[in-house]
């Protein structure tokens, strides 16, 4: 059944999900995560980054299977919208144009309480990254190269719900300040950031840059992270958050599977800027 909301109020949960070898698997964790999240309330829902498909080499054939929306994953994510009536961040998933050679796109899809696609956005920043064997281990990967593998986003994307408007970014993004301004800009309330942050950067640098990018922008930031931060070769950092406009922790996760759900109250939006008009104060 659809949840209307009565108020600048509503429920938000980000999952946490640690990745199995299959596919199978990991749809039904989601899956069980995600009824957790509605069981405590929650209109909405962001899970994380590549859920579905995490360990993969194969994403253009992947981004082949996914382009139509009858796709095992996108069709599986349309179901959980609709059955349990909410709005639904749907972390990513290859997807390609198959009329294109390109790479496919890192995709995160915004599907509606009736199950309906009602927005997306291509995820900008690829992570291409070397990364310092001696501060976790030598077993660990090191290298990153996501471009290999992706093509780059170029639009900018504010999606409106009946709950709120939802600004759309993945992972690394959440490095790069200038995307957030623009998204609060264009009057994004909540910016969502579903995510795969590796242990080795999230331990010093996932919670310090959503709380950031809340502070800054002065909105509410959504981390949705995969964990796992045991596996022998690329350990993920988890820490899932819910952050508000003055960058207090409104609910998190350590390093389990679960889900942080918070009441988010968007007046205090207004409030804080209010207080600190940080948007009239800038001179750059």
């Amino acid at each position: 059944m659809t949840q209307r909301k009565s108020s600048n109020r509503l429920i938000a949960a980000a999952v946490q999900l640690q990745p199995s070898d299959s596919i199978e698997s990991n749809l039904s964790n989601t899956s069980k995560l995600i009824q957790d999240a509605v069981d405590q309330g929650a209109q909405l829902v962001v899970i994380p980054e590549n859920f579905a498909h995490l360990g993969r080499s194969d994403f253009a054939a992947i981004g082949l299977s996914e382009s139509q929306p009858q796709g095992l994953v996108r069709q599986f994510l349309s179901d959980q919208a609709a059955q349990h009536g909410i709005w639904l961040v749907a972390g990513t998933l290859p997807i390609s144009d198959p009329k294109s050679s390109i790479k496919p796109y890192a995709r995160c899809l915004l599907f509606d309480p009736q199950g309906n696609q009602s927005s997306s956005y291509d995820k900008i920043h690829l992570f291409n990254a070397e990364l310092d064997k001696a501060e976790f281990g030598d077993e660990q990967q090191s290298a990153y190269r996501e471009s290999d593998n992706f093509s780059s986003g170029a639009e900018v994307v504010v999606a409106q719900t009946d709950l709120c408007r939802l600004g759309m970014s993945v992972c690394y993004d959440l490095r790069f300040a200038e995307l957030y301004r623009q998204l609060a800009d264009r009057g994004a309330q909540i910016a969502t950031v579903p995510s795969a942050f590796t242990a080795a950067t999230g331990r010093d640098h996932w919670l310090l840059l959503l709380r950031a990018r809340a502070v800054e922008n002065q909105i509410f930031v959504i981390g949705a992270n995969m964990v796992d931060r045991d596996h022998p070769r690329r350990a993920l950092w988890g820490g899932s958050a819910i952050i508000d406009p003055w960058g207090n922790l409104l609910a998190s996760l350590d390093d389990e599977p679960g889900v942080a759900v918070a009441e988010i109250d968007l007046d205090r939006i207004d409030e804080v800027r209010a207080k600190m008009p940080m948007a009239e104060h800038r001179k750059i």
